[in-house]
Order: structure tokens, then sequence, then C-alpha cells
């Protein structure tokens, strides 16, 4: 761990917002895999991914989409090379969409777009060499509720043309609002619209038992996200009868929790590794 100690004021300025992540993202490496990038799967200008394809020649690796984080307000796909390159450093094809961001949509306009972009994804696997089946959702904070959402509530991915069974093999979010109600920050209230409807937008309000399995990992030292938001879903998950696993990390707050699958920052807590021997396990 000594060695990466200098990189402490790298972090600091990730805490602090995006200027960190383009710095950490400038250490990422370089090699290893390539970028298809700019790919359209919905008209508009944030209706693009790229897709980050690992260049060792492993016959049909899994498809992992990666939804990132932002309040659902904030947020770019070329923020998170870090994410692409960590998950194609371990074998996985990865696709990082963009979606529209309020204000220019509300709940659940994100949602659309984001499951059109997973069943785009999933049709195309093939043209990186990825397997063709059910993908792998992991999302981060708002994307994490998103990937939870699209696994949840059947009716989004069916909207988009393919059902979930079809769509999704396993699920994993990282620091996800599952369970965020009542709200009161204007913003959110905004986002979520009429307080008679906003039960709609909950994820743990669509367990049924059924759902593709799930790992949900928060930190311990979470104040943005409430680690009982991992609790209450899982614990619903379970009740129903569902297959849930959950990963705490002791001393890993809200932004360190996804900043760890960054390679100079993966010191922080195991988070790549517990990733990977999860999905390695949901493989067919």
């Amino acid at each position: 761990m000594r060695l990466f100690r200098p990189l402490a004021p790298l972090l600091a300025l990730l805490l602090a917002g995006c200027s960190g992540a383009t710095l950490v993202d400038a250490l990422v490496p370089s090699d290893g895999y390539h970028v298809a990038g700019d790919l359209r799967y919905r008209d508009g200008p944030r209706g693009t991914l790229d897709v980050y394809v690992p260049d060792a020649e492993e016959k049909s690796p899994p498809l992992v989409i990666f939804l990132y984080g932002g309040g659902w307000e904030s947020g770019a796909k070329e923020d998170y090379r870090f994410a692409g390159q960590a998950f194609a450093s371990r074998g996985y094809v990865t696709a990082i969409p963009d979606y529209r961001l309020y204000p220019e949509v509300k709940f659940p306009d994100f949602l659309r777009d984001a499951a059109a972009a997973v069943v785009w994804a999933r049709r195309h696997a093939a043209e990186w060499g990825a397997a063709d089946g059910p993908v792998f959702l992991i999302g981060h904070s708002a994307g994490a509720h998103i990937a939870a959402m699209l696994t949840l509530d059947e009716r989004w991915l069916a909207e988009a043309g393919m059902p979930v069974g079809e769509t999704v093999r396993a699920t994993v979010g990282l620091a996800g609002p599952y369970d965020f109600l009542p709200l009161t920050d204007p913003v959110l209230m905004e986002i979520f619209g009429p307080e008679a409807t906003r039960s709609e937008s909950q994820p743990i309000n669509f367990v049924d038992g059924t759902e593709p399995p799930m790992l949900l990992a928060t930190g311990t030292d979470d104040t943005r996200v409430r680690p009982r938001n991992t609790a209450n879903l899982a614990a619903r998950i379970a009740e129903r009868g569902g297959r849930v696993e959950t990963l705490s990390y002791d001393g890993i707050g809200h932004i360190q929790l996804v900043a760890a699958l960054a390679a100079p920052l993966r010191w922080l807590a195991p988070v790549l590794s517990d990733i990977d021997t999860y999905l390695r396990r949901q493989a067919p």
C-alpha cells in the first residue's frame, strides 16, 4: 500500500468532482483493449455508447453494461474509461452508454434510454466478439438505481423490445438508492415528480423473487446514499425467495466505492475482484 500513498492527493481531487476523475483517468492503462466509440443506440446527442473490447483472444466473453451515476443530472461516458478498462482487463466486453439527464428529462425517461442501450448492446454483442445471450448490468449510485429498475420492473426492457429474462443474466449495484422515499431535496422532488406516483421510482417496490440474481455492494462510510438502501433491498429480495448477495466495505465512502475500480486506486477496496468473482459464478 505504501506504493500508492503519493496518489492520496489524486483521490482527494476525485472525491471533489470530475476534475479528479480526469486526472485518475489519465493514469488508466491504455493497452490491453481497444474502444469502439460513439456507437449510436438512439437519436440525440446523448444516445451513444462506448464499447471496451479486450485484446486477448477469449472465445465469446461476457458482455458487461456499466451505468454511471451522477444524481440523474450529471455524468458522461468519457469520464468512465477507468471502469471500461477495469472490466476489459478481466476479460469482459464492456459497454458504457450515455443517457439523458435532468433537466432535459425526468423520471422515467432515463430508464427508457438505459433500457434502449441495454437491448441494443445485447443485440449487437457478436459484433465485438461477445457472447450472444443475457448480459451483466453494473451500476453505481444513480446508475445502480437504473440497473435495479431495469432488473426488477419488467416493463422497461419489455418496452425496449426484449424481456428481462432474455436480457439480464445478473445485476451488480454499487451504492445504489433503492428505497429512498420520502424526498426532501427540491431537485429530486422535481426529477421524480408528484408524491402520489413516486413509489413507481423505487426498485424495492418491484421485487417478486423471480428477478435475475443481484449483488449489492455499499461502503460503511457512505453518507450520500445510505447503506440502508442496500440492506433493505437485499432483505426484500431474500424475503420473496430471490437470489441476492451483499458486500459491505469498511471505511469506504460513496465515490471511493466506484473509484476503487480505477487501476491506480484499486488498493482502496477489492471491488473489481469481488465483482469479477461474482460474475464468473453467474456465467452459464
